[in-house]
């Protein structure tokens, strides 16, 4: 089966901004949107697990996604985060963000009941089945204790149309390997853990679903720009640079730390949902963030 990629490089797996009385930051969202496709990323990911998806009701579900459709106004696509332990309830996330005008989906391996694969084979056929959109994969078994066998993507990628890509977050290069070299034409693999795009990208894959493009959209898209094109050197050069920055956006469970680094620039407020909560100001680890974004942005932290 012969696919058609939704996007080639780098779709941020946006946050979602929120006051400090814990309602959306909607003109916070709408700024970071227009930050991030000025810099020239190919997609954005809303509602992802770097957008706090388990903490943000129904409501605010499509209002976010309503957000993102005025705002971005075609210019890049939107895949919306709608995969849940709970088959019906990512159907019926699934059918509102289509509605709500998302081009794309992005379905995480479900966490907490841990199916087998050909449970999470016939949660992925439910939702391709009641969801007319292409569907991209999420592979994180850091966060769900599932992992999406590289045989089954791509047996969905052969079988169900909509399965069009896969974000690859398991860290295992084999994983990787195997999605790369069987996939059929057309079929994405992302790079879901922005210290392992250079590698991906260097074996064939096509982008990065990223946290650290949040504060440094520029430098990351040039970074993959460099790989996709060829130019390995120039790609290691950024790789280097802002793998510490890469690396800070983990000390703390993400997105604590890149929420911490928007609001230093002044984006947004650092608040993030119970039961995340911030870090506190003089800890040492939000310095050790703080210092490695500091020579990367023209900001005082």
């Amino acid at each position: 089966m012969s696919h058609d990629l939704l996007f080639r490089g780098v779709a941020p797996a946006l946050v979602t901004p929120f006051t400090s009385d814990d309602t959306i930051d909607e003109g916070a969202f709408r700024r970071l949107i227009e930050v991030q496709i000025k810099s020239g990323v190919s997609a954005l990911v809303v509602l992802g697990t770097t957008g706090e998806n388990p903490t943000i009701t129904e409501a605010e579900r499509r209002q976010l996604v309503d957000t993102a459709v005025e705002t971005t106004d075609g210019r890049v696509p939107i895949i919306v985060g709608t995969g849940t332990n709970n088959t019906d309830q990512s159907i019926a996330f699934s059918e509102s963000a289509v509605n709500a005008g998302a081009d794309g989906l992005l379905v995480v391996g479900p966490y907490y009941n841990k199916p087998s694969q050909s449970g999470f084979t016939a949660h992925v056929e439910a939702i391709a089945g009641a969801a007319d959109a292409p569907i991209i994969l999420y592979n994180v078994p850091s966060r769900t204790s599932f992992h999406i066998a590289p045989e089954t993507a791509l047996h969905l990628a052969e079988q169900v149309p909509q399965v069009v890509g896969i974000k690859e977050a398991s860290g295992e290069i084999d994983q990787i390997n195997d999605l790369l070299v069987h996939r059929p034409d057309g079929f994405g693999v992302y790079s879901g853990d922005d210290e392992m795009t250079l590698p991906l990208l260097a074996l064939g894959g096509d982008g990065a679903v990223s946290v650290v493009s949040n504060a440094l959209p520029e430098p990351f898209c040039a970074l993959v720009a460099a790989a996709l094109d060829g130019d390995l050197e120039t790609a290691r050069e950024q790789h280097e640079e802002l793998l510490p920055a890469m690396r800070a956006c983990f000390l703390e469970t993400n997105p604590i730390p890149i929420k911490d680094i928007c609001a230093a620039l002044g984006w947004m407020e650092p608040h993030v949902r119970l039961p995340l909560v911030a870090m506190e100001e003089r800890s040492p680890v939000r310095q050790r963030v703080l210092s490695a974004f500091d020579d990367l942005l023209d900001v005082t932290m």
